[in-house]
């Protein structure tokens, strides 16, 4: 894939932080099908030979759903969170704070939530106001111009304040007292995984102001599909500070397409190269081959029938292997996985500090 390529016309046309935006939306998922996904349409797992179902044992994990406002900002801050099933400890529970890609919501990427609950973590899945499923409703001819509103470089920075937002009110909600608040990990897809970089210490500028958005009880960052920062430089200067462990999962067919602009998975590889090169922070990457840009969200039939369902268990288990190796930053947890899914596999780099 080459780097990406963007036409003057949006140049002058757009002030975005964050470039292909607009690829979950224009190229990879059809209004149609997005409304399917969000309606609550299950996962397609028949396909799948894989030994592990893709489908998670409901009495494994339990879920509850937050309308949190935001008095400041004046914003609604919808939230899922999912929980191990049955009684915890206090201070027992890692938790990882989701983020999802443009025109997602709270109950996207259940293939992840659930089975983070089910090996005893908490998932807190946000959901963004304004680049959110309601880009999908109305006037479709009007969709371009939602997408472009959404992926403006303030909405950039109120999905970050809903991150902060959702930590604070969750932390302060009665399953609070459950979380290690030692172990809490941001993760997110797509325009999700900006997001992620930007809670975890990514230096952008806007109006000549390097903006620093780092929230520090972040403590490790999973990075899907993660597109590069529109018109800032060098990714080294933007991402080369970034302290904590991150782990990049993408595949060789993850491409965003839009008129005007491409971005294909040497944008997701310079994102992992970049990432942490100043602090020699911990980084795993994983490139599966073929797959598309949206395998990763819960639609079933993307990238492949038979390849969606087995891309999907390799991904959350390896997201389960990198969250497990934190406490001492060794990864030993994820030695047996490259192995076991070669065939699935491009490319798996490991690096530690």
């Amino acid at each position: 894939m080459g780097t990406p390529r963007s036409s003057p016309t949006i140049r002058r046309r757009h002030r975005l932080w964050l470039a292909g935006l607009l690829g979950v939306g224009v190229a990879a998922v059809s209004l149609a099908g997005a409304r399917a996904h969000e309606a609550g349409q299950p996962v397609a797992t028949s396909a799948s030979p894989a030994p592990e179902a893709l489908e998670v044992d409901a009495s494994r994990f339990a879920e509850r759903s937050f309308d949190w406002f935001d008095n400041q900002r004046q914003r609604r801050v919808p939230a899922k969170l999912y929980l191990p099933a049955g009684k915890t400890a206090a201070g027992s529970v890692p938790l990882v704070v989701f983020s999802h890609g443009i025109g997602g919501s709270r109950d996207g990427y259940r293939y992840l939530g659930q089975y983070f609950a089910a090996h005893g973590f908490g998932s807190l899945h946000v959901q963004h106001v304004g680049s959110d499923r309601q880009i999908w409703r109305g006037n479709p001819f009007a969709l371009t111009a939602r997408l472009s509103d959404a992926a403006q470089a303030s909405e950039a920075l109120h999905r970050v304040q809903d991150l902060r937002f959702s930590l604070d009110q969750i932390l302060a909600e009665p399953e609070g007292a459950g979380f290690d608040t030692r172990r809490i990990a941001a993760a997110g897809h797509s325009y999700g995984a900006n997001t992620t970089m930007l809670i975890a210490g990514a230096q952008v500028e806007q109006n000549g102001q390097k903006v620093s958005l780092r929230d520090t009880r972040i403590s490790a960052a999973i990075l899907i599909s993660a597109p590069p920062f529109y018109d800032q430089g060098d990714p080294r200067r933007i991402l080369g500070g970034i302290d904590i462990p991150t782990l990049h999962i993408t595949a060789t067919e993850d491409v965003i397409r839009i008129p005007g602009y491409v971005s294909g998975v040497q944008d997701r590889t310079d994102i992992f190269q970049a990432i942490g090169s100043e602090r020699r922070a911990p980084k795993v990457l994983a490139v599966f081959k073929d797959g598309s840009h949206s395998i990763f969200t819960d639609r079933a039939a993307t990238g492949g029938r038979e390849l969606n369902p087995k891309v999907k268990i390799a991904t959350r288990q390896l997201a389960l292997a990198f969250l497990n190796g934190l406490p001492d930053n060794s990864f030993r947890t994820m030695d047996a996985w490259p192995q076991r899914n070669a065939e699935l596999l491009a490319r798996f780099e490991r690096r530690a500090p």
